[in-house]
This record gives structure tokens, sequence and C-alpha cells, in this order.
């Protein structure tokens, strides 16, 4: 299968030297020197190319999948911090009847840990003692913050009944790749939930293994969709 790589940084890197393995063969590197203002993504650069994951920076990662949208190119999207535009890229995908997988995190141990996290939030609903938080920390290159993850963790414990206040926090600093806490605190004990990443691999292994997924279905989705997709079955 050929993969084109929207994105040249880290993750790119990282996801070139994995894509062997989950089958893949790398066909498009784009960015910043070829891709600067969207150049390279044109039909004929992406004619014989089966999907393609776009890592890049929040003010652009819009704009490009709006554009994969047009040229019909399944997409993994592993950008955080542009889901403001989401309605607007989702309707770009859905009108070209083509496939986005978006996340703000394709660790599957994260992934996992969202579900853990709604579960201790609907039983925590009920406990008028406890107060919560939510920290997390990367390094310092990293843009947003708080991390797209820790504000999908915090919908996750709203969705799930918990209507208390929860105390936001994030650090940047060093290479640290990346811990997400959950904590809730009464006078009896507290309760906390984290998850550490160890490097970037795992997020990589995540996006190839939604590439596949996209490259055979159609629609646009978020990674906890395909991941747990059997539980739906």
């Amino acid at each position: 299968m050929k993969l084109a790589l929207v994105g040249y940084g880290k993750m790119g890197h990282m996801l070139e030297r994995l894509a062997p393995e989950a089958g893949f063969e790398v066909a498009l590197i784009l960015d910043e020197f070829n891709n600067a203002k969207g150049e390279g993504l044109t039909p004929e650069n992406f004619a014989a190319v089966d999907a393609a994951i776009e890592f890049t920076a929040p003010p652009i990662a819009a704009g490009n999948l709006l554009r994969l949208a047009e040229l019909k190119v399944p997409t993994v999207c592993g950008t955080t911090g542009w889901f403001g535009e989401l309605p607007r890229v989702r309707a770009a995908y859905e009108a070209n009847a083509g496939t986005l997988v978006y996340s703000a995190n394709f660790s599957i141990g994260v992934n996992i840990f969202r579900r853990v996290v709604a579960e201790a939030a609907r039983w925590m609903a009920r406990q008028p003692g406890y107060e919560s938080w939510a920290w997390e920390i990367h390094h310092s290159a990293k843009k947003d913050a708080p991390s797209g993850t820790l504000l999908r963790l915090v919908d996750d414990m709203k969705a799930a009944g918990y209507t208390g206040r929860i105390d936001v926090s994030s650090n940047r600093a060093g290479a640290h790749p990346g811990t997400h806490e959950i904590g809730f605190d009464s006078v009896a004990d507290t309760l906390t939930l984290r998850h550490v990443a160890r490097g970037r691999e795992g997020f990589a292994q995540g996006a190839l293994q939604a590439a596949r997924w996209a490259a055979a279905h159609h629609g646009v989705c978020e990674f906890a969709d395909v991941l747990f997709s059997e539980d739906k079955e």
C-alpha cells in the first residue's frame, strides 16, 4: 500500500521508519520545503496514494485536510489544536464521500485510558465529597496547552455525568513525550488515574493502524471508533 506523509517532523520520521512493518511503502513526503502553501497537495502527487497521514501544526492542518478531502484521499490526522474547524472539515469529506480518521491521541493505551476515566467519573458523579483535577505535561515544543487529549478526557468525564468542578492544568518542559493524569480527592482518600507515554512509537503505530482502516472504509470518525469498532457489532 502506498502512503503519503503530510508533515515530516519527528512524528513523520517515526512513521516513515515504522511504515514497512505495517505494510506500507512511503510514496510521498510533503514538508515545509515542498508544501509550504499547499502546493504539494495535487492530483498528480496523490494519483497512486492509498492513504495519507497528516501530522503538521494547528494553523495549517485544516487547510491540508480540506485539500485532501477534495483529492478524495483516505486521511488520518494526528495534528491537534484545529478541532474548531472540524464541522467544516467533516462536511468536506462527506461531500466527497471520503474518509477521515482523526484523534487528539493515536495511542492505543490513551484510548483505553479514556474509557477507564469515563467509568471512574460515572461512579464519582454519585459522590459529592470528592473534587477532581485533570493535568498533563508534554515537551516544550508542543504548541497547544492544555493538550487535545486532556480536553477530551475532561469532555469524557462530563459526558459520563460528572458535574463537579475539574481543575485543569498543563506543563511544558524538556522532551517529555506526554503524561495525562485524572484525580479525585476527598477528606478520606485520593484516587489517581495516570497514563504515561514512553515515546512517539505508540502514536505512530496507532496512526498506521488507522491508515489501513481508512484505506478500506468510508466516513469520518475518531480513532476510538476504529479501535473499538467490534464493540458496536
